[in-house]
């Protein structure tokens, strides 16, 4: 977008776009830990978000490529979680209740990505075992995704696909931002 940070610390009606998606997951009961992956640079705008105590939070640092960054991600997962969802921070739009849902599905199926019809993936809520097996056939075979839906699949495991909102849209563009701005006006 031309801006001087990465878009998704870009304000968004006076906050960073990416505190909106960061308070939906904060205040689920469902979510018992939010690994934030951004430069160190950036980590106090999540610690100063934070709500108090109910989620823990926890950093990583950005990889080389996306898939990288997941991957670090996930080294700083608890390894008693179930359920891990990969949230692009540029979809500050999400709602509670899709993330509920592709929650139950992807509990049910092992793998489920929120999307709609004809548009976009969204995000994916995946069992760290099953994201953890697929790294491992990524990084062994050289492999580059940026699709994490794509790492399941090499396993020959199914990704269930949960409804979501056309409304959780993606901010790449200056038109996206002014679109995020009026969607949360009319909230």
């Amino acid at each position: 977008m031309g801006a001087s940070m990465p878009k998704q610390y870009l304000p968004l009606l006076g906050q960073p776009i990416a505190l909106y998606s960061f308070r939906i997951f904060s205040l689920m009961s469902e979510v018992k830990e939010i690994v934030v992956v951004c430069d160190p640079s950036y980590r106090d705008i999540f610690e100063e978000a934070q709500n108090s105590g109910t989620v823990y939070l926890k950093f990583a640092s950005p990889g080389k490529e996306r898939q990288d960054s997941v991957f670090n991600g996930l080294q700083e997962v608890d390894q008693t979680t179930e359920l891990v969802c990969v949230h692009d921070s540029a979809r500050p739009l999400v709602l509670t209740d899709d993330v509920k849902k592709v929650l139950n599905d992807a509990w049910v199926h092992g793998a489920a990505v929120l999307g709609v019809p004809v548009k976009a993936t969204i995000k994916e809520v995946i069992k760290p075992s099953l994201l953890r097996k697929g790294f491992e056939v990524v990084y062994r075979e050289g492999l580059e995704v940026t699709d994490y839906v794509l790492i399941v699949e090499h396993l020959k495991h199914p990704v269930y696909i949960t409804e979501g909102s056309y409304t959780n849209i993606k901010v790449t563009t200056p038109d996206d931002l002014l679109l995020a701005e009026r969607i949360l006006n009319q909230k």
